[in-house]
């Protein structure tokens, strides 16, 4: 496993929780002050201002182009928030800053940078999660986290399933092997935590994901990152098939 630089994609619920965020981003502190990683790249998640323009597009049609770049610019909101709760965590906006930087500890705000490339297809398919690992290409990295309010992909029995190949994932979520929690919202993304095309950019890329749970102290996010076997720890790893 690297311990260089990473790419952490925060998820809403952990944004929009005060604890859950201060658990996270302490945890990334001490990875980056301990020299664990000399490069931390945030991406925030668009969280509720997120979900709010996908009601809105599925009750005004607002059109994919606008939807897509209304929730791409949620993210950069989140991040300026994010950036006012930790002034010390940088926002930027350069992506070339990131790739020069030799140690960088910051938030980036990626609607710019998507905006000028525009390689992304205009779906909800596409959210966070996805623009995460593209990222994560971007800066030639081989593993991508994804921080968010839960421990990982739960099978049907509910128990987290610690390594998965893309192709399993898909049999799986075919065969209903894969935990189905509840009707509500909340219940469903934790049935279904990532977007539907994040597996399609983990085998272009040939970049592993990691789930981890952000929601509890000292805890997940940085047993991950200590050189000890990972088999007593829970996380989620999605490798490329």
């Amino acid at each position: 496993m690297p311990h260089n630089k990473a790419i952490f994609k925060i998820g809403g619920k952990i944004l929009e929780n005060s604890k859950n965020l201060e658990f996270t981003v302490s945890q990334l502190t001490k990875l980056y002050y301990n020299n664990t990683l000399q490069k931390i790249i945030i991406i925030p998640g668009g969280g509720s201002y997120a979900n709010f323009i996908r009601s809105s597009d599925e009750n005004l049609v607002l059109g994919d182009d606008l939807a897509h770049w209304m929730a791409i610019f949620s993210m950069d909101y989140n991040g300026k928030e994010l950036n006012k709760k930790f002034p010390d965590l940088e926002c930027v906006n350069d992506f070339k800053k990131i790739q020069r930087a030799s140690n960088i500890f910051c938030i980036f705000l990626p609607y710019n940078y998507l905006r000028k490339k525009d390689e992304l297809p205009h779906s909800w398919d596409v959210t966070s999660d996805s623009i995460a690992i593209y990222l994560a290409n971007k800066l030639n990295l081989n593993e991508c986290y994804l921080i968010k309010d839960i421990e990982g992909i739960y099978n049907k029995n509910h128990e987290v399933i610690k390594e998965i190949s893309t192709i399993q994932y898909r049999e799986l979520k075919k065969s209903g092997g894969l935990a189905e929690i509840g009707l509500n919202q909340d219940n469903l993304k934790k049935s279904k935590p990532i977007d539907s095309y994040l597996l399609t950019l983990i085998d272009k890329y040939k970049i592993s994901c990691i789930l981890l749970n952000g929601t509890l102290q000292n805890s997940r996010i940085i047993n991950y990152f200590k050189n000890s076997e990972l088999e007593n720890q829970v996380y989620t790893k999605i490798n490329f098939s």
